[in-house]
Formats: C-alpha cells, sequence, structure tokens
C-alpha cells in the first residue's frame, strides 16, 4: 500500500488570465499604425498613384495609374506634379500598407487628387478598392 501526499501548491494565473491583457498590449502597441494623418507640400511623385510626402511614400487608394515605362505613365506624372504644384496636402492613411508605401486619400484644398486624377483621364478608378 503506497501512501499519497497532496500537497497544496500555490496556484499561480494560468496564460489564460492573461490573454486579455495581451490583447489590449497589443492593439495599444498596434493602434499609431491604424489611423495617422499627414500634412505638408509634396516632396516627390513618384507616378499617378503614389507620392512622397515628407520622406512618406503614399499610395492613394483606389488608383489605377499606367505605368511609367509607358508614354501615358510619363503624361499621368507630369499632370500630377503640375495639379499639386504649390498646394498643400492633407492625407488620411488607412493603416494598410502596399510594398513601401502607406494607403491613403490625399487632399489638396479639399478635393481628392485621387479623384481628380481620374476625372483627368490620367488614371482609373479601382472599385475594389475604393468602393466607387
Amino acid at each position: 500500500m503506497s501512501i499519497r501526499f497532496m500537497f497544496a501548491l500555490p496556484r499561480y494565473p494560468t496564460r489564460k488570465k492573461f490573454r486579455p491583457f495581451a490583447a489590449i498590449l497589443a492593439s495599444i502597441i498596434a493602434l499609431p499604425a491604424f489611423a495617422d494623418t499627414r500634412t505638408g507640400e509634396i516632396t516627390f511623385v513618384r507616378d499617378v498613384d503614389t507620392l512622397v510626402l515628407n520622406e512618406t511614400p503614399i499610395r492613394l487608394n483606389g488608383v489605377d495609374g499606367p505605368e511609367m515605362n509607358t508614354p501615358e505613365g510619363q503624361a499621368a506624372r507630369l499632370w500630377m506634379i503640375d495639379y499639386l504644384s504649390g498646394k498643400t496636402l492633407h492625407c488620411e492613411l488607412s493603416g494598410g500598407r502596399s510594398h513601401d508605401r502607406y494607403i491613403g486619400i490625399c487632399f489638396a484644398n479639399g478635393h481628392d487628387i485621387g479623384a481628380a486624377a481620374i476625372r483627368a483621364g490620367h488614371a482609373l478608378d479601382c472599385q475594389k478598392f475604393s468602393n466607387g
């Protein structure tokens, strides 16, 4: 016959009790990446759908422009440079990323510049991302 000893070990919190804390901590750390705004003058125009604002590359949400290795792409870039000349931009970043670029909607003097490029015929509306 064997004797069993029942030890009363102290109970330490299990991982399950810390899961809500971990979720809150993760959301706090990730919070700045979601809703962000940038204001300033354009420092560079890569093409009709990608701008650089204060060293931040921004991909215009829902705008699909021609590639730079085509005559249409060159013309669209020159149009964008002319359109933005001397204007202050206000960009609302969604938190999404596309390669090295942040995705957002940018406004010049209160007008959506992506929509302006589409109206001018230099880009297409990518409805999957722009919601029309």
